[in-house]
């Protein structure tokens, strides 16, 4: 087993099925990658998916709910966007009335417009755990921030504030162990979880471009700038204006600190930011 693999022997997976919404995004992917190879049986749920799942279509919710005994609930845009608590409160009710045991929520780390979502699943009557990330290493390797990454240049709202980025396979691994805990010693807690160290986007942005063995740039931008360049790229004013919101208190340097849930709940340090830039440049994502 190797130093970043879950340690199965403890976890309670046999004969269990786990909903994984969000299954082709950032973390669902890697959360149904890790709970297959913990000995889950596997439901992996999308909008285009076999197992077909929108948040925004609440027909699709029995269907994929039915039968599961845990449920991996990451709301899409964001955990803190508008509708957000009452589509994650709608379905984690519907989950505990079809007999769904455990339910993990992804949040963010101080993003007080999650509070919302996070009160909806303490209210739900589910058996539930949050999980607050910090800031995705994965998101400088893939969705919107990848296309200016590999044109040299990352034009983003966080000035010289430092982030713990967190590799989204350290989510995954501790969602896993959550779900798959044989007690219930993570039910009805919040867990904060983050990389080991502190970095600048500059500084994030500096070691992939070392790592990838090309010059990519940092250019900080306000949150209004950010905004604005969204809108004229076709985001809609209502989505545009929550962003703006949330890089404004979000990336205000109230996250400039580490959590020790990955170290808590895995025995083991969270993977290195380093090693994720090393890993993701030897597979070329950065490429011009």
């Amino acid at each position: 087993m190797t130093e970043n693999a879950l340690n199965t022997q403890q976890l309670d997976t046999r004969n269990k099925t786990v909903l994984v919404t969000g299954a082709s995004g950032k973390t669902g992917r890697r959360v149904a990658e890790a709970a297959e190879a913990a000995g889950f049986t596997v439901r992996a749920a999308s909008r285009s998916g076999a197992v077909r799942f929108d948040w925004y279509d609440p027909s699709t919710w029995e269907d994929a709910l039915r039968g599961a005994d845990a449920a991996y609930l990451a709301y899409m845009p964001d955990v803190g966007a508008p509708g957000a608590g009452e589509a994650v409160g709608a379905l984690a009710r519907q989950a505990v009335a079809l007999g769904v045991q455990r339910i993990v929520l992804l949040s963010a780390r101080g993003e007080d417009q999650a509070e919302p979502a996070e009160r909806a699943v303490r209210e739900s009557g589910a058996r539930w755990t949050i999980v607050r990330a910090s800031w995705f290493a994965q998101n400088l390797s893939e969705g919107p921030l990848l296309d200016g990454m590999r044109a040299g240049e990352l034009v983003f709202p966080a000035g010289e504030v430092l982030e713990p980025f967190i590799d989204t396979r350290d989510i995954a691994d501790v969602v896993v162990a959550v779900l798959g805990a044989a007690d219930d010693r993570y039910a009805g807690q919040v867990v904060e979880i983050s990389g080991g160290r502190l970095l600048s986007f500059r500084d994030a942005v500096a070691e992939i471009s070392a790592a990838a063995g090309r010059e990519i740039r940092y250019v900080p931008v306000s949150a209004r700038e950010y905004g604005g360049a969204l809108t004229e790229y076709g985001v809609p004013a209502e989505e545009a204006e929550f962003l703006i919101e949330l890089f404004e208190t979000n990336l205000d340097g109230r996250n400039a600190r580490l959590s020790d849930g990955v170290q808590r709940i895995l025995g083991r340090a969270p993977r290195d930011f380093a090693d994720f830039a090393r890993e993701h440049a030897e597979l070329g994502v950065w490429k011009a």
